[in-house]
């Protein structure tokens, strides 16, 4: 039973809420339950289908709307009395500022990308506004506090940066199936169907006219009234045929790797492609708009045979020019693209058919192709359950009780849920730390200032200029802030310093008043240990392991002493969890 304090400080409220997927619906929800009266939400996302099997209060007849304002309209027929305020925006708008922030009591962030949470982080630090973070990544989870001087600002510990993969391994050896992926994803279906001015590796052509005089134009090009099963056949053969073929004359590669086999449709393919397909004419239109569709394959979850692939592969190529023409040109791809994802999925099948690596399903390749852990309802709830604690403790100033608690897919020390006392702030940390303070020499009339924030990709000099009266009802906070101006040019080799760019030798203060003044400020004066559990930098990890979701983990491959680091863009993501707690609770930081 919740005491009068709690219940107090609940109705009392003033809450913002960031994000309204699958987190958000379940935090909203139990918000709502637990006695909030007030609550704001900012999401800029509308509903989409494949939202609808674990953001429970969107519906069918949804899909299209603002997902801030349905969800709004559905928690308030179960709590018709209570005030929800939801905005359908970007939480970056210039509306959302400092005194925005201000306005509540506590922040609560169910968010799925890395930018955006380090901006909230940033306004919630300026307006002195507690966060909660949170996130999401299959049976994992996290909450987070976070408060202004007391804790860890979000930013204080560096974050990975998304995995990425050298061009040379995507184009010429691929070892993975993510390889194939990205290879048909980001060169393939963006040279087929985006940019036609796009050069890549795809477009190897044969020093041999006379042999392959195929190759010595541009195979990628479709002029019109061109037999599209006579295309699909001259491009299947020269990226999976010609271009495999290429690559095994340099014999150097293939030393101590396996050779690939170069495929040729007339290996796979029958003769007449239409009549296998069911259609009576070659290039006839039907009414369907997928490949999987036309040919009969049902269940996105089979892993479909080289011929299956490569019938989907002709399909899914004939279908975009015969029903989607218009948008060829401009097409990127997009894992809600049906079409899109059974292309990309076959043309990567076929791929690693050619490297010896095994073949993955749609359903598997469509979660590689967009980033995808897929989501479970069970652990959305369990989490937004804990922010709402988190929160309420925030609002009742019991720093005392504050967790960090991770969800666990495997038990550890027989616990499922392992919470973890806040960590102090990084000293360090160039988001939340004072370090103007620490400088060896004082910030006075004269200094110049020069500010990078390399994440942000900012850059910019301030001038400080001293002045002794400033109007009291004009100029409350006792400064002045002027002076914006364009970026100055290196004349070294006339490129303007833009953001997060720098020369290699600094201003002199002559080229400084000659050029130009950033950001002036004028001011008034001259001058201007150890809790519980405290965790390893992430720094300090030499080998974090970053899961890779070409396929189901090892259970044997996983290392239990490594701090692991999921980061990424499906639903609600951004999730540190260990499997050695030992480390994670010790009295003193590693």
């Amino acid at each position: 039973m919740s005491s009068e304090e709690q219940l107090s400080a609940i109705k009392g409220a003033k809450v913002l809420m960031v994000g309204a997927g699958g987190i958000g619906c379940e935090l909203l929800k139990t918000l709502a339950l637990s006695g909030f009266q007030d609550i704001h939400i900012i999401d800029m996302d509308t509903i989409e289908v494949s939202n609808l099997n674990r953001q429970f209060l969107f519906r069918q007849s949804h899909v299209g709307q603002s997902k801030a304002k349905v969800a709004r309209d559905a928690v308030l027929r179960f709590r018709p009395n209570i005030s929800i305020t939801p905005y359908h925006a970007n939480v970056k708008e210039s509306g959302f500022n400092v005194d925005f922030y201000k306005e509540f009591d506590v922040v609560l962030n169910g968010l799925d990308n890395l930018d955006a949470r380090r901006h909230v982080n940033r306004l919630c630090l300026a307006a002195d506004v507690p966060l909660v973070e949170s996130g999401t990544t299959g049976f994992l989870g996290q909450v987070t506090v976070h408060l202004k001087g007391k804790t860890e600002c979000y930013e204080c510990q560096p974050k990975p940066a998304p995995k990425t993969y050298p061009v040379c391994t995507i184009t010429s050896t691929p070892s993975k199936f993510v390889h194939c992926i990205v290879w048909a994803k980001d060169l393939l279906f963006a040279k087929l169907f985006g940019d036609k001015n796009l050069e890549n590796d795809l477009n190897v052509r044969s020093s041999d006219a006379t042999n392959l005089s195929e190759h010595s134009e541009d195979v990628f090009e479709c002029r019109k009234g061109k037999d599209i099963e006579q295309y699909g056949r001259r491009i299947y053969d020269h990226v999976f045929g010609h271009n495999i073929e290429v690559a095994l004359s340099n014999e150097e590669t293939w030393k101590n790797r396996n050779r690939p086999r170069p495929i040729y449709s007339k290996d796979v393919f029958p003769d007449k492609l239409t009549k296998e397909n069911g259609k009576t004419e070659k290039g006839s239109a039907t009414d369907d708009v997928s490949a999987m569709a036309s040919l009969g394959l049902k269940n996105p979850q089979d892993i479909w045979s080289l011929a299956e692939n490569s019938r989907v592969f002709y399909e899914s190529l004939r279908l975009f020019f015969l029903k989607r023409q218009k948008e060829i040109g401009n097409l990127t791809f997009d894992k809600d693209d049906q079409l899109a994802v059974e292309f990309v999925t076959a043309a990567a099948n076929i791929r690693a058919s050619s490297f010896g690596i095994p073949l993955h399903s749609l359903f598997e390749a469509k979660g590689i192709a967009g980033n995808i852990v897929h989501a479970v309802a069970t652990t959305n709830a369990i989490i937004a359950g804990l922010i709402v604690i988190e929160a309420i403790k925030v609002l009742k100033k019991d720093s005392n009780s504050y967790r960090m608690t991770y969800c666990l897919e495997h038990p550890s020390k027989k616990l499922l849920l392992m919470p973890v006392e806040p960590y102090e702030p990084n000293k360090s940390c160039y988001v939340c730390s004072e370090a103007l303070s620490e400088l060896p020499s004082p910030v006075i009339s004269g200094t110049v200032l020069t500010i990078e924030d390399l994440q942000q990709e900012f850059s910019c000099r301030i001038n400080i200029k001293h002045r002794e009266e400033f109007d009291e009802e004009r100029e409350p906070d006792g400064m002045l802030l002027s002076g914006w101006v364009e970026a100055p040019v290196d004349k070294n080799n006339n490129k303007s310093i833009g953001n997060g760019e720098s020369t290699s030798s600094a201003l002199s203060m002559e080229e400084i008043q000659e050029g130009e003044k950033d950001v002036e400020i004028q001011e008034t004066s001259e001058s201007a240990e150890n809790v519980t559990g405290k965790k390893r930098k992430l720094s300090e990890v030499s080998k974090g392991t970053i899961p890779d979701h070409s396929g189901l983990p090892d259970e044997s491959s996983r290392n239990q002493n490594q701090l692991e680091k999921l980061d990424v863009d499906d639903e609600d993501d951004e999730l540190i969890i260990s499997n050695d707690w030992e480390s994670l609770t010790k009295k003193k930081r590693l």
